[in-house]
């Protein structure tokens, strides 16, 4: 394959070299697809891929060939390219248009971004750097490209820092695209099961009103919010914590259920309320199952 320069890219591009483009920031720019395609070079490849990472959002059917991957595009699709992993993308159709954007190493340097590219699940090897969208995930992501493609024209002094901010939020909506197999290798999946039960269980509380009430409190309800078997979440709780989904449950409500008592002039049947229970006398007895106290004695 021919190595085609970036100042070559540019020529055969009509565009200019932007201005603020130097070691210290690295090299970004934005490009509309149907515009390219008046290029008469429209077939080959534009610029030196094993030097530049690219994201694309295109319209229109494609295949993508990319690494030991063959993928049909029926309309909408957003792509991910590393140096490191070659690709090719070939129209099925002369109905083309979206945007792409290339920047270097260096654009999203560490130091900048506090992301090192080649650790990203998007990037490496054996990912999925090819989804297909539905027509209003291609608007939100287009809507992205098209900040950046206006803000690239600005005056803004920091407009660097917000197209980097930009680059991110794409990189993070492709990754949250991705399986959870392959953002989370299986040796970690049972701490990432159980970090997002902890997680969603820390986000019940704290319970600041007497009118509010815990939406989960069940290991039933929190396995269906995590989309797994109730069975399978107990065991990877029990494996990594020595607790089951219940006892975790319960440990909780009860310290919210001291801190309520202790902190709140509420009274026990707004406490009860709050945290699930339709009858104080059901309250009562759990409390004093899990601590030895009536709620009144624990408040004195």
């Amino acid at each position: 394959m021919e190595i085609v320069t970036l100042e070559d890219f540019y020529k055969d591009t009509s565009q200019l070299i932007p201005e603020g483009i130097n070691k210290e920031i690295g090299h970004f720019n934005i490009f509309k697809i149907d515009e390219l395609n008046k290029s008469p070079k429209k077939n080959g490849m534009p610029y030196n891929r094993r030097a530049y990472f690219k994201i694309s959002i295109i319209s229109g059917r494609n295949k993508a060939e990319y690494a030991d991957k063959v993928i049909d595009i029926e309309k909408n699709a957003l792509l991910f390219a590393t140096p490191k992993i070659p690709y090719h993308w070939l129209p099925q159709d002369e109905n083309q248009s979206g945007y792409f954007c290339i920047f270097t190493t260096e654009f999203l340097a560490p130091s900048k971004s506090g992301m090192v590219l080649d650790d990203l699940p998007i990037f490496k090897p054996g990912g999925y750097p090819v989804f297909q969208l539905t027509d209003k995930a291609a608007e939100e992501i287009t809507a992205i490209f098209k900040k950046m493609y206006d803000e690239i024209s600005s005056n803004y002094a920091y407009k660097y820092d917000l197209l980097r901010n930009y680059v991110i939020e794409l990189i993070h909506y492709g990754q949250k695209l991705q399986p959870l197999s392959v953002l989370y290798p299986t040796h970690n999946a049972s701490a990432r099961m159980t970090s997002l039960f902890i997680e969603l269980l820390e986000r019940q509380f704290p319970i600041e009103s007497p009118h509010q009430k815990l939406s989960l409190r069940t290991a039933k309800d929190y396995a269906t919010q995590l989309a797994v078997h109730v069975n399978h979440l107990n065991k990877v709780l029990k494996e990594s914590t020595g607790k089951t989904t219940t006892d975790i449950i319960t440990s909780r409500i009860v310290q919210e259920a001291k801190i309520l008592l202790k902190q709140t002039d509420w009274n026990i049947s707004e406490i009860a309320y709050s945290l699930g229970f339709e009858e104080i006398a059901h309250f009562s007895n759990f409390f004093r199952k899990q601590t030895g106290f009536s709620p009144l004695s624990f408040r004195a």
